[in-house]
Parts: C-alpha cells; structure tokens; sequence
C-alpha cells in the first residue's frame, strides 16, 4: 500500500472567517503531503507492514521495527491525526449543532457544555510546544487530554472523537502567537455530527 493524501470534503475556503483559507491550503497540501511522503519512504523496505492500515500499524506501534519507529510515530501519525482532523470540522452548519448521545455524555461527565469547552481549551492551550487537545474514550469513560508533537490517542488504546491541532502550522498565518484566538474561532467550525456519530460507534 501507498499512502495517499486524502481529498478534504469542502474546500480550501470553505472554513472562513475562523479558519483561513491560506492555512488550510499549506496545512493540507504542504504539511500533511510531507507526513504522507515520508511516512511511505520509512514504510518502503517494509512492505508487509505497508500494506496494513495506518491504524492497525498505529496501535501496534511497539511490532514496528526499531530503526523506523520514530518515523512512523511522526509522520504515521501525522497523517492519521490530519486525516481524523479534517473530518470533525465542516462549514456545513447543520453538522455543527451539538446533539444526540455524544451531547448527552458531555453533559453528564463534565456537568456542562461550557465546563467541557472550558477543560478542552485548557488543554490545548496549556500544550508546551506542538501536539494536539483530544477529547478520547478511555475504555468507556470520556477523557480529556493532549499529547506532543504527532502522537496519537490510538497509541495507547484509546478512541478519538475530537482532536485539535495545535501546532503552529495551524494557526500561525491568521493568528501568528495568538493560540488563545485560534482556539476560540476553532469551535465554530467542529463537526458535532461526525463527533457524535465516532461516539455512537464506541459507547
């Protein structure tokens, strides 16, 4: 298998005024083309394990062999993490309503949509460096949580349902320092359908 880039399902525009469209365009198709491109060049003399899933080779991370385990970690992560990614934002509005169970869930382990929010935001905010915010299912509890650089939750078994990328290249041309402002405009865009729909796949 070579991985490929993923189309998105809108376009480079479509996430204006919160998220730029010079963003998404560099964050797509420069960014995660690199993760993709190198993720494929460590898999190349390993061609049992390019033909798994990226998350079959994700969440068996400790088989991969050790000269590209970092690599994998970094770019197979990357990839997975942007491809999750661009899935739980939409410029369709409709899709941005919180409802059903997920809704339900958030409501019952956190008190409050605001208290979640609140918790999220601190968690991506409060990230040294680059990583991700990550609202997973820890078996069948929800947890909040962030992680560095390109690591995944699937690492370490557990389920994502909402991630937000809180590396430079995500914000820095509209919000250059100000990650406080990139995450607040973020939570108009998320994908509350997509979200609840992993949720109802899990719980």
């Amino acid at each position: 298998m070579t991985f490929e880039l993923p189309n998105l399902p809108y376009a480079y525009d479509d996430l204006e005024p919160y998220i730029d469209s010079k963003t998404m365009e560099i964050h797509h198709s420069k960014h995660h083309a690199t993760y993709v491109q190198k993720l494929n060049d460590a898999l190349g003399k390993y061609p049992d394990l390019a033909k798994k899933e990226i998350n079959e080779i994700l969440k068996n991370i400790n088989s991969v062999p050790i000269e590209i385990k970092t690599a994998v970690i970094n770019h197979g992560g990357g990839h997975f993490n942007h491809s999750f990614f661009w899935n739980i934002i939409t410029p369709d509005k409709k899709k941005r309503e919180l409802k059903g169970k997920i809704a339900e869930a958030i409501k019952k382990e956190f008190g409050s949509f605001d208290e979640f929010k609140k918790k999220f935001s601190e968690a991506a905010l409060a990230r040294f460096g680059s990583g991700w915010a990550w609202l997973v299912l820890n078996g069948d509890e929800l947890e909040i949580y962030s992680t560095g650089n390109q690591d995944s939750p699937i690492m370490g078994g557990k389920t994502p349902l909402l991630g937000l990328d809180v590396w430079e290249h995500a914000y820095y041309i509209k919000w250059n320092s100000d990650r406080k402002g990139y995450v607040e405009n973020w939570w108009n865009v998320v994908n509350w359908e997509r979200v609840n729909e992993l949720y109802e796949k899990k719980a």
